[in-house]
């Protein structure tokens, strides 16, 4: 009797592939041919599952895009939890354990950083990947912003800080510390990731709190 192959975990499948190509050679060897041996499978499994080469890579960002989001909003939804209140000690290290999901800590933080840095960079000359790399940085900016509301409503964020500055100032600290721990791993561990991003925080809030 065939084995019933499930469509969607085995496109998921073909992604972890790509994962692998890309972080280890680079995006430019992540072809079709490349990718089907990466996966153990012949080339036209994949092409049974993909037009294309385009479809693949975009199918590829949107599960990249999905997996970290899906871990964002898990700590989101805690914060909004109104069945169990928590401190604000407790409540600023969900939040520092929310924004430490975009940075390479781990081995598969780290994969998941050099793998959508490497896709951003290709989205800025190829037009069909460029709205699919704007939406994880479009949906961090929005998390950002609402979590600065949400301290701003709680009377815990600096009364002069400007909600929509800050968020992008939180999004630039965490793109600059993610890509210099992916580009130059040795000089910036995640100890001192995590003692960056809570200082940023605590400077946020401290003047609210004290």
């Amino acid at each position: 009797m065939p084995k019933i192959v499930d469509p969607e975990e085995r496109r998921r499948a073909v992604a972890e592939a790509v994962f692998r190509v890309v972080c280890r050679d680079g995006l430019e060897q992540a072809s079709l041919r490349n990718v089907a041996a990466e996966a153990g499978l012949a080339i036209g499994s994949v092409r049974h599952y993909f037009d294309g080469h385009t479809e693949l890579m975009v199918f590829a960002m949107r599960e990249m895009s999905a997996r970290v989001i899906t871990r964002l909003t898990a700590h989101a939804d805690r914060l909004l939890d109104t069945s169990a209140p928590l401190t604000p000690a407790e409540q600023r290290e969900i939040v520092v354990g929310m924004l430490a999901e975009v940075l390479p800590l781990d081995d598969e933080r780290r994969t998941e950083v050099i793998v959508w840095l490497s896709f951003a960079a290709a989205a800025r000359t190829r037009p069909e990947l460029r709205p699919h790399a704007d939406e994880l940085y479009d949906g961090l900016l929005a998390l950002t912003t609402r979590t600065l509301e949400g301290a701003r409503r709680a009377g815990r964020l600096r009364p002069q800080a400007d909600v929509a500055l800050e968020a992008r100032r939180l999004c630039a600290l965490l793109d600059g510390l993610s890509l210099e721990a992916a580009f130059h791993p040795g000089r910036l561990d995640a100890d001192t990731m995590l003692a960056v991003l809570r200082t940023h925080l605590t400077a946020l809030t401290r003047a609210a709190e004290d």
